[in-house]
Formats: structure tokens, sequence, C-alpha cells
């Protein structure tokens, strides 16, 4: 089975809504957190948001703070992106990651994720 599975990316115009989701299996979601990343390209992977599963804690890049909203839903292993304000700069491939060991550093290095999804692209058009 397939660990996480992304969908709901797309194209859209400055300014405006897309919501992402990740699906997870029972196991991968049972991890300690769940994060989206994102990679331009020429550009690192950065980490966008995660959501502490047992807690509910999160935590957002500054630069989607106030814009970008991540949740959860339990009861069907699935993350959500909620993605507001889009600006030509989130244009990027969207990936979801869930992660149990911590190897140092921040929740937002990719380093603490061991499974990821195969991305989903968001284009963000000026």
């Amino acid at each position: 089975q397939v660990p996480l599975v992304e969908s709901g990316g797309g194209s859209v115009q400055a300014g405006g809504s897309l919501r992402l989701s990740c699906a997870a299996s029972r196991y991968t979601y049972s991890s300690n957190r769940m994060g989206w990343f994102r990679q331009a390209p020429g550009k690192e992977r950065e980490g966008v948001a995660v959501i502490f599963t047992a807690a509910g804690n999160t935590y957002y890049a500054d630069s989607v703070k106030g814009r970008f909203t991540i949740s959860q839903d339990s009861a069907k292993n699935t993350v959500y992106l909620q993605m507001n304000s889009l600006k030509p700069e989130d244009t990027a491939m969207y990936y979801c990651a869930a992660g149990s060991r911590w190897y140092g550093g921040s929740w937002y290095q990719a380093r603490n994720y061991e499974y990821w999804g195969q991305g989903t692209q968001v284009t963000v058009s000026s």
C-alpha cells in the first residue's frame, strides 16, 4: 500500500485558493508528525507546514503564515493544506511527508520524515 498520496494541485491565478489532500495508510498516519513540503525548480525542498498528529499542534514557515492552514481528519487518515491568497512564488511541487524518528534540527527539515508522497504540482500565475 502506498504510504502517502497527494491530490488537489492545479493551476490558479494569484489571489486564488487551493486545498491539497494527503491520504495516508493507517500505519503512516500513526507517525508523530505529518508535514507539507514544496520544491520549486532549481531550489531546495522547503518545509511549509507541519501538524503533530496526536496533539494537533501546527507550525508554519514564515512565508505562508496567515495564508496556509494545515489540518487533519483522523477518521480518514488524511491531512489537508488549505492555501489562500496564493502568490506566484508559491508555485512548486508540493509533497506530503510523515515522520516519527528525529535526526535533529527542526520540523521543517526533510531528514526528519521517513515517508514521502509522489507530489502534486501547484502553479500560480500572475
